[in-house]
């Protein structure tokens, strides 16, 4: 009898997974934290699809921000030799691509003892992508449109990152300002802050307030994500805490980059918070991207917004 070979989609989502986590240990082991993004200027914006004019999703976000930064990329486009190619672009000899995952779930229906059940395959695959910089556009190129700065009007990032979460804070979580820690308390659905005058800067506040907004987003009554709904985070060093750390670590970055602001960093960058995540990686490579997908969730329940969940990371063209 032939042995039975591991189904492809299965192979795929192990492979993907593990070379996403490949790039972001390396950038650990290396000092920099990819899901805080401290910067500003270079693709501060959401990275963004040429295809379909929307933003990546999930760990895409944090590797096409890290990458775009990396390389001093000013587009926030990012788009396929093809993409590129039909739209009046060359990519120049030479330059590499970044790896992006687009995973989706597939449903099968499938016969157990004379019932039809569905079943969910998880499907994840690489794309390579490469960001609008990286090539050379023809006269009358179909580019994404930028849209002109009106002389006059100013933008306030600061009264936008309050803006951002006033409404899922009116029947979201309790929040008062008061003491010297910042927390979010499952058991009371309450988040407690210091005040705003005891912030370093707007920008260290808001990344604060955004990260244990995040939390709160795993309430029972909200997302429900473990660890959050049963009332306790875990340990620092087990994998409850690992992932939700992580989650409000990248929730945050991506509330920061839709408020226009730069992230401040919330967590302690040291030798051995690195180590941390680095031996939390090691020991699971889906790790981040679970807690990207989760982290996503969390902003579009922060922010309202409504998403396909049988596809997660974006468009596949």
């Amino acid at each position: 009898m032939k042995p039975t070979k591991a189904p492809k989609a299965i192979r795929t989502v192990r492979d993907a997974a593990q070379e996403t986590t490949n790039k972001i240990i390396a950038a650990l082991e290396a000092g920099t934290v990819p899901w805080q993004k401290t910067w500003k200027g270079v693709n501060a914006g959401l990275p963004r699809s040429l295809a379909t004019g929307k933003p990546y999703r999930g760990v895409n976000t944090f590797v096409l921000w890290f990458e775009g930064a990396a390389k001093g990329y000013k587009s926030d486009y990012w788009a396929t030799y093809k993409q590129i190619s039909e739209r009046g672009g060359q990519v120049r000899k030479g330059e590499r691509s970044t790896d992006i995952v687009f995973w989706k779930i597939i449903e099968k229906a499938e016969k157990t003892d004379g019932e039809t059940r569905i079943k969910k395959i998880p499907l994840l695959r690489l794309f390579h992508v490469f960001n609008l910089d990286q090539a050379d556009w023809a006269p009358g190129a179909r580019l994404p449109k930028i849209e002109p700065v009106i002389e006059g009007e100013e933008f306030d990032p600061i009264a936008t990152a309050e803006a951002l979460v006033a409404e899922y804070l009116g029947h979201g979580p309790s929040l008062a300002h008061g003491g010297n820690s910042a927390f979010y308390r499952p058991s009371a659905d309450h988040i407690q802050m210091p005040e705003f005058a005891d912030f370093v800067s707007a920008e260290a506040y808001y990344s604060t307030l955004y990260h244990e907004l995040t939390h709160s987003t795993g309430h029972e009554s909200r997302l429900a994500r473990e660890g959050v709904s049963k009332g306790t985070f875990g340990a620092f060093g087990d994998k409850v805490y690992s992932q939700e750390e992580l989650v409000a670590e990248m929730g945050a970055a991506m509330l920061c980059a839709v408020a226009g602001i730069e992230q401040a960093a919330t967590l302690d960058n040291s030798a051995a918070y690195l180590a941390h995540w680095i031996q939390a990686l090691k020991g699971d490579s889906s790790l981040v991207i679970k807690a990207a997908s989760a982290a996503q969730k969390a902003v579009d329940k922060i922010l309202g917004t409504t998403f396909d969940n049988n596809n997660q990371e974006g468009d596949e063209s």
